[in-house]
């Protein structure tokens, strides 16, 4: 009996995409974007994106104040769309990636704002230096099933940093009074997740 309830509820948890129980999630990267804004010459944003990032998440879409982030992302991956610009970007005067290969984020607590919504609170390490950031996520409330049987997850964060707390002070002062790139950093991530074998699953084979 104890072996059929076990076999019953791992089959209620696959069925049930929105099931009410606590899930491990992967990044899918091939569906994963993370993508910044700065300003350029003080007068328009340049936009770029690391290619290459992977991590996991635990959340419980009955206590989504417990979600659990751990993400990483490779420096070098780096791309504004200029391999010049690119490469000064991973050299010692921005990300210096041969010494900082890895940029991380770890989440410690998060506060629920409404349906699908969170406040993230966690440490950013960028160039060794780690910072307190706030991630504002939003889109976690619908979980689905895709055609090749994987449950999926998908949010999008965002937050604005200023790379000067991360020791990417690199600039240029122009003629006319302003800089080369800004501080303020705007960055977004739109993740999509994939849900690992529940522990349930696991017992009952």
């Amino acid at each position: 009996m104890r072996k059929l309830a076990k076999s019953l509820l791992a089959v209620i948890a696959v069925a049930l995409p929105g099931s009410a129980f606590a899930a491990d999630y992967v990044i899918d990267p091939s569906h994963t974007s993370v993508g910044f804004t700065v300003r350029h010459l003080m007068v328009t944003k340049v936009r770029g994106s690391f290619e290459k990032v992977s991590g996991t998440v635990k959340y419980d879409p009955n206590e989504p104040e417990k979600i659990v982030i751990d993400a990483t992302i490779d420096a070098a991956s780096i791309n504004t769309r200029e391999a010049k610009r690119d490469e000064h970007l991973r050299s010692p005067d921005f990300f210096d990636v041969a010494k900082h290969p890895t940029l991380t984020f770890k989440s410690k607590k998060a506060k629920v704002l409404g349906k699908g919504k969170l406040e993230v609170i966690g440490d950013l390490t960028i160039r060794g230096v780690t910072k307190e950031v706030t991630l504002q996520v939003e889109g976690l409330d619908q979980e689905i099933k895709d055609p090749w049987g994987n449950v999926r997850r998908g949010a999008t964060a965002t937050t604005r940093i200023n790379r000067k707390d991360f020791g990417l002070a690199w600039n240029q002062v122009l003629e006319t009074g302003g800089v080369v790139v800004g501080e303020d950093v705007d960055i977004q991530i739109d993740v999509e997740l994939i849900r690992q074998a529940a522990k349930e699953e696991a017992a009952a084979k």
